[in-house]
């Protein structure tokens, strides 16, 4: 550190570095973290980071006693202002590059993010030696003619449900009309739909929100739970949030066509609304698409399929899954079966 003086002062900083076995539990919380791994093999240290490290019962940062700062001049503070000023640039240096923090706790860049690639794909090493791991197999090797080659893992079975999307390490910019909240959203959104196709033997395209309009889509989301009406009402879509939850009920009972026999209306010819006037019978009344009786009602849609209708606080809610037998429909819905 130079000062006024011709000859500088000499400053040394000490901090205890991790031994092996903390580094590979800090390695394994940290490659146990999706987001955060991805993050740090494309180049980034999320300050999450830190809190993984606290779970392995680790502190990256370094504690009481563990900042060893010393100097040659002759001052007897403790630190002194030459020991303080490199301590400043040495923060200024973790703020510029915070993989330099992991430097400070005993391994660099490259060894860490190593590390981490070799955990993410399932090859163990021996971290203790920079370098050593599994050699592989030379292409011309494995490829050579004669030499049978291993039999394929069988692939692993799919997750009983679908996954939660990882935290985000920052917010998005303030001025770019996007939240984490919305983009976590999103995210989970698209797991849902991934879970879909990965489970499902033929996911309905209204499952996985394709070809549907951003009203539909977003009354989907809602309905999926991965969306709420009150943040989507208006700016999103020009719905209010009691429509929205009202769709979104229709669609958890029937889906896109159980929404669409909630908002649709048409002229039915009269001989098939005899069929829905003789399942409800007497009192029955008939209007465009529509047979009512009391708190009960069914509709018809234009494939000639019924849906069941109860009145619930003055409201039309759907409540069972549709038929082209009007009888069915009833026999299905709920609370008048």
């Amino acid at each position: 550190m130079q000062g006024s003086r011709r000859e500088p002062y000499s400053v040394t900083v000490r901090v205890r570095v991790f031994d092996t076995v903390e580094w590979e539990r800090l390695l394994d919380v940290v490659a146990g973290q999706v987001g955060h791994a991805a993050a740090l093999l494309d180049g980034e240290v999320p300050p999450a980071v830190a809190d993984d490290v606290a779970a392995a019962g680790l502190s990256l940062l370094p504690g009481p006693g563990e900042l060893q700062p010393r100097c040659t001049c002759p001052d007897w503070a403790d630190p002194c202002k030459h020991a303080a000023a490199v301590c400043y640039l040495v923060a200024e240096a973790l703020d510029a590059d915070p993989f330099a923090l992991l430097r400070l706790r005993g391994r660099g860049r490259d060894e860490v993010l190593a590390a981490l690639r070799h955990r993410r794909s399932g090859v163990l090493i021996d971290d203790s030696v920079p370098g050593r791991g599994d050699p592989g197999v030379p292409a011309r090797t494995a490829f050579a003619p004669g030499r049978e080659l291993p039999a394929l893992p069988a692939p692993a079975l799919p997750p009983a449900v679908a996954g939660q999307p990882a935290a985000f390490a920052s917010d998005p910019p303030p001025r770019s009309a996007v939240t984490t909240a919305s983009l976590t959203a999103l995210a989970a959104d698209a797991s849902i739909r991934a879970h879909a196709l990965l489970v499902g033997d033929d996911p309905p395209a209204s499952v996985l929100g394709l070809g549907l309009t951003v009203e539909e889509d977003v009354v989907r989301r809602v309905a999926a739970g991965t969306a709420r009406a009150g943040d989507v009402a208006g700016p999103v879509v020009s719905l209010s949030a009691g429509e929205l939850e009202r769709r979104a009920q229709a669609w958890r009972v029937g889906g896109a066509d159980g929404m669409a026999a909630l908002i649709s209306t048409w002229e039915a010819p009269s001989v098939l609304l005899d069929i829905g006037v003789e399942a409800l019978g007497a009192g029955a009344r008939r209007r465009a698409n529509r047979v009512t009786r009391g708190d009960v009602q069914l509709r018809l849609d234009e494939e000639c399929r019924w849906h069941p209708f109860r009145r619930v606080n003055g409201e039309w809610q759907l409540a069972g899954r549709c038929s082209e037998d009007p009888a069915i429909a009833l026999a299905g819905a709920t609370d008048f079966c």
